[in-house]
């Protein structure tokens, strides 16, 4: 193969179409947005513009509210936590924290905390500390022999 040689792939690149140079290119004169009125100038901005009419974004009530404080929580489940295990990407006999689990890749990033849910099977018994769970996991850690401690309680008791 040679550079000459080397070309896109079918269908990979469109030509763009040339607007406004002539009657024979079939998109003359106007360039295709008809004639006269607000969208056939240039500068136009109609996004929610009703003609003057109240908006409908206006007119619907506003509902609900967002906590500027709230947690946001690194979410992750005992199943996944399993894969790494029999992966050998977390070492099951160690405790396994939060700084564990961003550094083996199974979270990206702790954000407020990391908190685990039961979803999947842990098989073994290991020992987690993070900073929230759910009941159900706590269980299963517990039925496979392990523990799972939380942070919760004292994070916002320090608040």
């Amino acid at each position: 193969m040679k550079l000459n040689e080397l070309h896109d792939n079918p269908g990979a690149t469109k030509t763009k179409k040339r607007v406004a140079r002539g009657p024979g290119s079939g998109k003359g004169k106007t360039a295709g947005r008809g004639i006269k009125g607000q969208k056939s100038r240039s500068g136009v901005a109609l996004n929610g513009y009703e003609g003057g009419q109240m908006p409908l974004y206006r007119r619907l009530p506003k509902r609900g509210f967002n906590k500027p404080n709230r947690k946001e929580w690194a979410v992750t489940n005992l199943g996944a936590i399993a894969k790494f295990i029999e992966d050998g990407k977390i070492d099951a006999k160690v405790e396994i924290t939060e700084d564990v689990l961003v550094a083996s890749g199974l979270v990206r990033r702790k954000l407020d905390g990391i908190r685990v849910l039961a979803k999947g099977e842990i098989g073994q018994a290991v020992t987690l500390a993070v900073t929230g769970a759910s009941k159900a996991a706590v269980e299963a850690v517990a039925k496979a022999g392990g523990s799972l401690k939380t942070t919760v309680a004292a994070a916002e008791a320090a608040e």
